[in-house]
């Protein structure tokens, strides 16, 4: 983690789901230990909304006791929902009633930015390269991928995340299809579905951030299909991260007591 020199740049809480596993809170201190190195100049923190330590509010609450005004609070999350519109909003606005002299900006969500999709595709071809497809398919064979998420109760949400598919297919040139880990399409369905297009080879790319539960699921349902590594600790995640903060930064001080 960056030092805890007190500057005029407000304080970056990155904020990460939380999960009994723990590949995943590893993973997110990997994430955040790269945000670290890239800006030095910053006090950047991690916190965890649910079943990992520390929890958002020991944060906040270490950073004001630091002396810090001003903090970003950036949810690494891929979706707004409700962990970005009501859990992490009420969390600060608890800290606000604690800390009523710290301003507190929650950033935006990591979201279907275009770098974390190339992220994503990154992923898919260290995955590739490793694997026997990487060495080479036969002639006229298609490799295909099935693009694996969360899923949600949400047709909508879900509706947006098979854009986010549209979108990887877009870069990497490959028939893609959308499964979810706990709503339908499966990922046997979208296997079939590749298949019904004439793909002969598919890879799995999971649109998580850390390794979990679900991604172990998703593995289980198709052990021997090729499954890329989550996105993780990648360069183009530490970019985005950086312009939620400076974003987030920009935006006008609310008066506190």
């Amino acid at each position: 983690m960056a030092g805890r020199t007190i500057g005029t740049r407000p304080a970056l809480i990155a904020v990460a789901h939380g999960s009994r596993d723990p590949r995943s809170a590893a993973t997110m201190y990997a994430v955040v230990e790269q945000l670290a190195a890239a800006r030095p100049d910053l006090d950047v923190r991690l916190a965890f909304l649910d079943l990992n330590a520390p929890s958002v509010d020991q944060v906040v609450d270490a950073v004001a006791a630091d002396g810090h005004s001003h903090a970003v609070v950036v949810p690494l999350l891929l979706g707004s929902a409700f962990h970005a519109r009501i859990d992490l909003p009420g969390m600060l606005a608890a800290a606000r009633a604690r800390h009523p002299r710290m301003q507190l900006t929650q950033a935006d969500v990591l979201g279907a930015d275009t770098r974390v999709i190339a992220a994503l595709r990154d992923r898919a071809r260290e995955a590739l390269a490793v694997s026997s497809l990487g060495r080479g398919l036969p002639a006229r064979s298609r490799l295909g991928i099935a693009m694996a998420a969360v899923g949600s109760s949400s047709a909508a949400a879900n509706a947006r995340t098979a854009q986010i598919a549209q979108r990887l297919a877009a870069i990497t040139g490959l028939p893609t299809e959308i499964c979810f880990a706990t709503t339908e399409p499966s990922l046997p369905e979208a296997v079939s579905a590749l298949r019904a297009r004439s793909v002969d080879h598919i890879l799995v790319a999971p649109w998580f951030l850390a390794p979990g539960l679900l991604t172990d699921r998703l593995e289980a349902a198709a052990p021997n299909l090729v499954h890329a590594r989550t996105i993780g600790a990648h360069p183009l995640l530490t970019d985005v991260i950086l312009d939620r903060y400076t974003t987030a930064s920009a935006l006008p001080l609310k008066l506190t007591a």
